[in-house]
């Protein structure tokens, strides 16, 4: 199995930072796209950003030109960047991974989040 831990989130004024990471660990194989999502009180769950392996980003429209995702392959971590935040962005952040194990399970794996509070 393969196992996901985020860290980095907390409370934080509007305008301000915060950096998010994700530990992948366990009887990896590979990892192949990572992602972040979020679900704030009463919505749906929503893709933030993604990255590939080899590096191909893409972003929700709403944190475009604010949060940048990034990888390190080597250390099977994906961050996520969060600057100029918004009260909009509260929510709990949740990491994913599609990974392939070494018992030969590919799936996508998740984090159990992480909370993001931006106060106004």
């Amino acid at each position: 199995q393969v196992q996901l831990v985020e860290s980095g989130g907390g409370l934080v004024q509007a305008g301000g930072s915060l950096e998010l990471s994700c530990a992948a660990s366990g009887s990896i194989f590979r990892i192949n796209t990572m992602g972040w999502y979020r679900q704030a009180p009463g919505k749906q769950r929503e893709l933030v950003a993604k990255i590939t392996r080899g590096g191909i980003t893409n972003y929700a429209d709403s944190v475009k030109g604010r949060f940048t995702i990034s990888r390190d392959n080597a250390k099977n971590t994906v961050y996520l960047q969060m600057n100029s935040l918004k009260p909009e962005d509260t929510a709990i952040y949740y990491c994913n991974a599609d990974a392939e194990s070494r018992v030969g399970v590919r799936r996508a794996y998740w984090g159990q989040g992480t909370q993001v509070t931006v106060s106004s």
